[in-house]
């Protein structure tokens, strides 16, 4: 049995509307915090300023997503993709600010500009981790409906997935909001992660 969408097609397009008007503004308002970011990162190490690593989107196409370094420069040395945890010690002293405080997600209102991602909807995930998943449950495959999110209800409330049993239940609410999803919705979950990110709230 398929799982429907809960947008129509109108609210797809008023929703990418706002995501490009969204993201060119706040990527002008954040310019000075942008600036002060890559200062940060540059006196702390010689390495790239900007983290890129390609993930699967909208349609199951793959895309590069953009964030601020936030790990070392070889943090996957054996070659063999590796989650993100909390605490881990790959983290830069600057990069564990940055990942604290999800100030290393900026670079992506780039992604949302160009119609790789959309400010809310499922965290786009490497293909490695995607056909792991997918030998648990299938349906992630409806996944692809949408375009990979900045934030999401998962982000929120099930924090990093640094085990199956966290893919699983993040699956689980991607595929919920999938059902439900609406302009209202994702303006609340907008607002609650804006909220969250200035109260100094872990997630």
């Amino acid at each position: 049995m398929g799982i429907t969408d809960g947008m129509n097609r109108f609210e797809r397009g008023v929703k990418r509307v706002m995501d490009i008007l969204g993201s060119v503004i706040a990527m002008v308002l954040l310019s000075p915090l942008f600036l002060f970011v890559y200062i940060a990162l540059k006196c702390q190490s010689s390495g790239p300023v900007i983290f890129k690593q390609e993930r699967i989107g909208y349609g199951g196409e793959p895309f590069t997503i953009f964030k601020f370094r936030t790990m070392k420069v070889e943090a996957e040395e054996a070659g063999v993709p590796q989650l993100a945890e909390v605490g881990d010690a790959r983290l830069t002293p600057v990069g564990k600010f940055l990942r604290e405080h999800h100030l290393d997600e900026l670079p992506q209102l780039w992604n949302v500009l160009v119609g790789d991602m959309s400010f809310v909807g499922p965290r786009p995930e490497r293909q490695y981790f995607i056909d792991k998943i997918m030998k648990e449950d299938p349906r992630y495959v409806y996944i692809y409906k949408m375009r990979p999110g900045v934030t999401s209800e998962a982000t929120l409330y099930n924090g990093y997935t640094d085990t199956m049993e966290k893919m699983l239940n993040r699956l689980q609410m991607d595929l919920h909001y999938l059902e439900t999803r609406s302009l209202l919705v994702d303006f609340k979950i907008i607002f609650a992660t804006f909220f969250n990110v200035f109260g100094g709230k872990k997630f």
